[in-house]
């Protein structure tokens, strides 16, 4: 196996894949037959600046290089070879967001990220403007509340994009982004598969109301979808990838992509009545679907599959962030008894306490807000956990509640998914580290859907082995052949996975919860309003 593969990586027959995560950013290589050879990881976090929520462009490089490096080391471990030329490349980061530049490719103003919420007045005038609903994240929320804000440097943006534009423009030169992205910068029209033309028409009109003359559609990348071409990789852009010049240029790159777009790819989610659930520092579901949905809701984003299909987006700002404090603070308690536990060892055993506390939460409730929440109107976030009186406080029970507040929100916009538009699920597969545990968040998630929950070895590397597959697609398809068609045949035969069946105790007890969950809303906002945020500086 070592030797095929080294003659895979020497030949040229693999593709890597390179994906910036909200907590890590990882490379991984893929062979022939998809399965991974190597993986790279460096660990990063925002920071809180000037109340907005960032990433510093020096750390975007500094990261990508540390786990390309990491990668190459891996390669060279695993299979006594060097990681000189691979045969496709293809880049994937968190979604939507703003990144401005200026005519000379200078950054007008910090990267601002899906997890800020300051983009409520663009919003609103935005959603009423189009007839569908534009989320806090979406780029053009973020250009419009600059504009609405009276910035001065949006006079002077000539290009706009993602964080994975920006990566993948910087590695061949091209301004071009996978549909599944551009389609959280600005509408798209299912026809052309392109950005809505009476959409951009409208935006630069309502710019001009407000004194600033622009032509969005000069300003945003390409779109492409998924197997078409976007561009090489150039000589400068070999070296913001590996320094020391070992990789070499030439090397063709598939459109970049969004994270959701990696996740949907990474659990053969792109067919319709499919979907998957991704958790981490965010939670969200996508559910592609059969027929356009009948009207506008706020809780429901509409977007793309890295193929251009139509999906609906339930997104959460607010993932596992808090639990994984929670799970931190308990493995800290452990450490000062003079007992030494590993991470996953905290995990594990936490978790699976869960499964025996109080099936609808004992009369605990938790919110996991670390930062705004737009589907539940909050425009910030303050973790907070109640109980009344007379509710059992033992610890599976409290986990329980954690685990339920980390799954919350998703079930609010599922409810409307489900319940209100009628969209049905032949299949939802979940992914993240919230699934590690086999058998408890998979369960509750069960429980809060009511629907059959999968997972397997099928997202094993996640969104940074969706990217590489789609590298692959990009340069082996047949001709007409569908991703869809791709995945199943070429990717995904024989894949293994777990199913979990939602049980009709954890369903009832989910629902309590959520009547208790819903109620105590206010208590958060309040939260909100009266208790300020400690003031956190750059270098936190």
């Amino acid at each position: 196996m070592t030797t095929d593969a080294a003659a895979a990586i020497t030949g040229g027959r693999t593709a890597v894949g390179i994906e910036l995560g909200s907590t890590r950013i990882k490379a991984v290589l893929i062979g022939p037959d998809s399965a991974p050879l190597a993986v790279g990881t460096h660990d990063w976090e925002n920071q809180f600046v000037d109340r907005r929520w960032t990433y510093s462009l020096d750390a975007v490089w500094s990261g990508v290089q540390q786990s390309v490096a990491a990668l190459a080391d891996d390669v060279r471990r695993r299979h006594g070879v060097e990681l000189a030329g691979v045969g496709a490349l293809g880049v994937s980061a968190m979604m939507h967001g703003y990144l401005a530049f200026d005519a000379d490719g200078a950054l007008l103003a910090p990267f601002r990220t899906w997890r800020n919420t300051n983009t409520g007045p663009a919003t609103e005038r935005l959603s009423a403007e189009f007839g569908v609903n534009i989320p806090h994240r979406w780029s053009v929320a973020h250009l419009y509340q600059a504009i609405l804000d009276g910035e001065e440097h949006v006079g002077r943006v000539h290009h706009l994009t993602t964080l994975a534009g920006y990566v993948h423009w910087q590695l061949t030169g091209e301004k071009v982004l996978g549909i599944g992205d551009a389609s959280g910068m600005f509408p798209i029209d299912d026809d052309t598969r392109g950005y809505s033309a009476p959409m951009l028409t409208r935006f630069d009109q309502l710019a001009a109301e407000a004194g600033v003359e622009l032509s969005l559609a000069e300003l945003l990348p390409t779109v492409a979808v998924a197997g078409q071409p976007a561009g090489t990789l150039t000589e400068a852009g070999a070296k913001l990838l590996d320094p020391t010049g070992r990789l070499r240029a030439g090397i063709p790159l598939c459109p970049p992509e969004g994270d959701a777009g990696t996740g949907m790819v990474a659990t053969n989610s792109v067919a319709p009545r499919t979907g998957n659930v991704s958790a981490g520092t965010s939670i969200f579901a996508m559910v592609v679907l059969e027929h356009e949905l009948s009207r506008v809701h706020r809780e429901l984003d509409l977007v793309t599959t890295p193929a251009g299909d139509p999906v609906a987006m339930v997104h959460c700002n607010n993932g596992a962030s808090e639990l994984n404090a929670w799970v931190g603070l308990f493995a800290e308690f452990a450490r000062a008894l003079g007992v030494e536990v590993t991470p996953s060892k905290a995990f594990e055993t936490l978790f699976t306490a869960a499964l025996d506390g109080a099936g609808d939460g004992g009369g605990m409730v938790a919110y996991n807000y670390l930062s705004g929440e737009p589907i539940t109107d909050l425009h910030e976030g303050r973790p907070l956990f109640l109980r009344s009186p007379d509710s059992p406080f033992d610890l599976g029970t409290f986990m329980r509640t954690h685990l339920y507040s980390s799954l919350a929100t998703l079930r609010i916009g599922m409810d409307v998914l489900q319940k209100s538009e009628g969209v049905r699920l032949d299949r939802m597969f979940a992914h993240g580290g919230l699934f590690k545990t086999e058998g408890v968040a998979q369960r509750f998630l069960a429980a809060a859907i009511d629907t059959p929950v999968s997972v397997g070895d099928i997202a094993g590397e996640g969104g940074a082995w969706g990217i590489a597959v789609l590298a692959a697609f990009a340069g082996g398809r047949t001709p007409d052949q569908t991703l869809a068609d791709y995945l199943d045949t070429a990717v995904f035969r024989g894949a293994s996975l777990r199913t979990v069946e939602p049980d009709a105790a954890d369903v009832a007890g989910f629902d309590a919860f959520m009547e208790r969950y819903v109620a105590a809303l206010p208590v958060e906002r309040a939260a909100v309003d009266h208790l300020s945020p400690a003031q956190r500086g750059e270098n936190e």
